[in-house]
């Protein structure tokens, strides 16, 4: 019988971040980060040691300490180092009002060379570029905190979740039908067939609401092939997926969308609201229950009485990107709100599983926050027979049968939608563009880095 003893007190398990430095005044501790920058005076030597929750000051007088001054004279900056010392507790110093004094240094990586660009000024740097080099540009600290908030973002959504009875599925990436529409798919080679990658968990969604799960979420990649070039597209980007059962109408479903979402902000606001406005000079807004609602064909007469915005009949089937952008004037002015669910869309433009009326009204919505659609959610059709006809009716067959067959042998009420995370992200924080909310940026000229 082997025991393993892991040690994560006083062991090399537990590392000590910087932002927790203020429990270790006056102890040895061993820190471990990349040095930040270096200050070389005549008698001591300032180094800036930096982790991803902070800096901390590390001082050596140089009286006495000709190794460890020798260790940083030679020393790159960028360079990761790790360092036994003393915390001390100095309010003279600027930063923190605390020094690291050095017992020990190790140098763990050497920087080698000349950075591609300065991350601490992004000004004048183009984004491919940055893109190209992004692990140095994710050093930038604003860059660093875009993927913290998403993180806390995503870890609220899912506690509501998790708070209300929602299990948390994963479901396959590689599918043999082209899904949903059957256009706007990757085609992979797969063995010794074609296989195409998922745009959406959505078929698997409704097979767990067939199986009985009655409530799962799922957060994972999902691919559009989409020639787009928007700052708001990509081919490849992270959903935030639902689907639950026994729901009487579409309405539950966009209930439970806006008390998530107003539950993450809320709680977003409060763990990282101040860093937010430091950072990127914005406050978090937390919406107010109910969202605002509104039918698509007031939308539009709302949008050309209010503000002069007229566009041909045939276009008012749907939202143009023009409008979506005047929602969120529309929303504040009418509703003091940056949230608005907009109904009553025709079926035709949407997908064959989305349940209609006895009039063929879609049972459906979409949501647009700050001027960007950020959701289309409905309620599914579940009935067997319905939905083979709408299968029909959008010319699909073979390719959606086994998709079909999960309504076969009951399946229960029920409705869902998905968020990108990513989108999501770029609205909250301001940023220009997708591109920069995702940690790698997947487009239709990009699969590098």
């Amino acid at each position: 019988m082997f025991i393993i003893d892991i040690k994560f007190n006083g062991g090399n398990m537990k590392k000590i971040y910087f932002k927790e430095l203020n429990n270790y005044f006056n102890q040895e501790v061993t820190l471990e980060g990349f040095v930040d920058n270096i200050r070389d005076l005549q008698y001591v030597q300032f180094v800036i040691l930096r982790d991803s929750t902070g800096k901390v000051q590390m001082t050596i007088e140089k009286e006495n300490n000709d190794e460890l001054v020798n260790i940083i004279s030679n020393l790159p900056l960028e360079s990761t180092i790790k360092v036994t010392g003393k915390l001390l507790e100095s309010p003279k110093v600027k930063l923190n009002g605390m020094e690291l004094i050095p017992e020990k240094i190790i140098v763990t990586s050497k920087c080698d060379g000349e950075l591609p660009f300065n991350y601490k000024d992004l000004s004048n740097v183009n984004l491919d570029t940055r893109l190209d080099y992004r692990f140095i540009d994710l050093r930038n600290e604003k860059n660093a905190l875009i993927f913290k908030v998403q993180s806390a973002l995503v870890k609220y959504m899912r506690e509501y979740l998790y708070d209300n009875n929602f299990t948390e599925i994963h479901t396959p990436k590689l599918i043999g039908a082209a899904s949903e529409s059957g256009s706007e798919v990757f085609e992979v080679k797969y063995f010794d067939r074609k296989a195409y990658l998922a745009q959406s968990p959505q078929f698997y969604k409704q097979m767990a609401m067939a199986a009985g799960l009655e409530r799962i979420f799922e957060v994972a990649p999902a691919f559009r092939a989409e020639n787009s070039n928007t700052n708001r597209h990509a081919t490849e980007f992270t959903s935030f997926d639902l689907e639950f059962s026994y729901i009487n109408n579409f309405e539950d479903v966009m209930n439970l969308e806006a008390e998530m979402l107003t539950y993450a902000l809320g709680k977003l606001k409060e763990e990282m609201g101040d860093k937010i406005k430091e950072v990127f000079g914005i406050d978090v807004i937390v919406p107010t229950l109910p969202f605002p609602t509104m039918k698509l064909k007031d939308i539009y007469e709302e949008l050309e009485s209010r503000y002069g915005y007229k566009i041909d009949e045939s276009e008012k089937n749907d939202l143009t990107t023009e409008a979506e952008k005047l929602i969120l004037k529309l929303a504040k002015d009418k509703y003091n709100h940056e949230f608005m669910f907009v109904i009553d869309f025709p079926a035709e433009k949407r997908a064959f599983y989305h349940m209609r009326d006895e009039n063929g009204v879609l049972q459906g919505y979409d949501l647009i926050w700050r001027g960007v659609e950020i959701t289309t959610g409905a309620q599914r059709e579940h009935r067997y027979e319905e939905i083979v006809k709408n299968a029909k009716e959008k010319g699909l067959g073979e390719d959606v049968a086994f998709y079909l067959d999960f309504f076969k042998y009951g399946c229960p009420p029920h409705g869902g939608f998905a968020i990108g995370i990513d989108r999501l992200t770029m609205l909250l924080l301001d940023v220009p563009s997708v591109k920069e909310s995702q940690f790698l940026f997947r487009g239709p000229n990009r699969l590098n880095p």
